[in-house]
């Protein structure tokens, strides 16, 4: 037996980088084969004709003028959760605690709405919420940043532990603070008053958290690519080591940037409580503290891309409703539908970063 036949059919190549419109259509490619998929899977499965299933959901997501805002406002909060992750995970620092430092956030602003009612103006009410918010964040993300650069700790463990911390606070709060007493929640605060509700832009209840949020997305995307911040979580993300050689102080830029991940996530919390349910829940963030890292993830930090993935996963999960009403299928069918999407887009990015070469190929570029 010659030595070519045993050397492997094919190999895989990493591939030179993609011209931008190469690696779209790739993506593009991925969603089209996903949703063909969906398709069979749904005529197999269900019997129902999938291009109604693909009307409904879309109808849930954007059906009504309401549906739409909802629909844009709950992107918002997603994409910002992500977005507050995004340094820190750019700098492998890997921080799960944004659902804590979010509810933390919250129970801040909260607080002020509850304890300072007839003591200040509302105006500033306003101001105590936004500075005890996002300082109450950046404090949840400051504890495990400073073990792990003083002692080197697990940061994910931690950052979990502090989730847990910070919803058993939120459930003693939701105690000490019940109305009615014995009813076990908050219900709406200062509902007579209005004090420490955020105020409505243009007259919309909706437009505020999207406006933070297109202000976070193109600061966290110049504050990455074009701050000497963002240069150096970087360094620290590709080598630790290497940092410190080229003098950049480790420990601090590490401090620096989970203290910011966590005040973007306590400005996600005020406007949870003030703007959007101005009430105070241990689900207030419905579990996106843990969805944002998987956008964060499939966008490879990119800002900009997060809007889109952040506008996928909320799209499928507001269609789930309406595929519930008009078919009797629970919400269960759209996370199977939202999970071969996602595994489709997430599986391209294989065959962006590398290539499949034949062994007769390989041959012949050899000749």
């Amino acid at each position: 037996m010659n030595e070519k036949s045993k050397e492997p059919f094919f190999h895989i190549v990493k591939r030179d980088a993609l011209p931008w419109y190469k690696s779209i259509g790739i993506r593009i490619a991925a969603i089209v084969l996903a949703l063909i998929l969906c398709a069979v899977v749904t005529t197999i499965t269900t019997g129902i004709n999938p291009i109604r299933v693909y009307e409904s959901i879309f109808l849930g997501a954007f059906g009504t003028a309401r549906k739409t805002w909802i629909t844009f406002q709950n992107i918002s909060i997603l994409l910002l959760i992500s977005l507050a992750l995004t340094p820190a995970f750019k700098m492998k620092f890997w921080n799960i605690g944004g659902e804590g430092q979010v509810l933390i956030g919250g129970l801040a602003a909260a607080a002020c709405m509850i304890c300072l009612d007839d003591k200040l103006p509302n105006v500033l009410v306003m101001v105590c919420m936004v500075i005890a918010s996002i300082a109450a964040g950046a404090v949840w993300g400051l504890i495990p940043a400073f073990f792990r650069a003083k002692w080197n700790t697990n940061e994910t463990l931690s950052t979990l532990m502090m989730n847990y911390i910070a919803t058993q606070l939120v459930a003693f709060f939701t105690i000490v603070w019940e109305v009615p007493k014995g009813s076990g929640k908050i219900g709406i605060i200062n509902q007579d008053s209005n004090v420490g509700w955020l105020p409505q832009i243009f007259g919309s209840k909706y437009l505020l958290s999207i406006l933070v949020a297109v202000v976070i997305t193109v600061f966290m995307y110049i504050y990455l690519n074009y701050s000497k911040h963002g240069y150096e979580i970087s360094v620290v993300g590709e080598s630790e080591n290497t940092a410190k050689y080229v003098g950049i102080k480790v420990e601090k830029v590490i401090i620096r940037t989970m203290v910011l991940s966590g005040a973007v996530c306590g400005l996600v919390g005020l406007l949870l409580v003030g703007s959007i349910n101005h009430t105070i829940t241990t689900t207030i963030a419905g579990g996106q503290g843990f969805t944002a890292v998987l956008v964060s993830w499939m966008s490879k930090f990119n800002p900009l891309t997060m809007v889109l993935s952040s506008f996928l996963i909320i799209f499928m999960n507001r269609g789930a409703s309406e595929i519930s009403t008009n078919f009797g299928l629970n919400h269960s069918y759209s996370d199977i539908l939202t999970g071969i999407i996602l595994f489709f887009i997430i599986g391209c990015e294989f065959f962006i970063a590398y290539r499949i070469q034949f062994r007769k190929k390989a041959e012949k570029e050899e000749q």
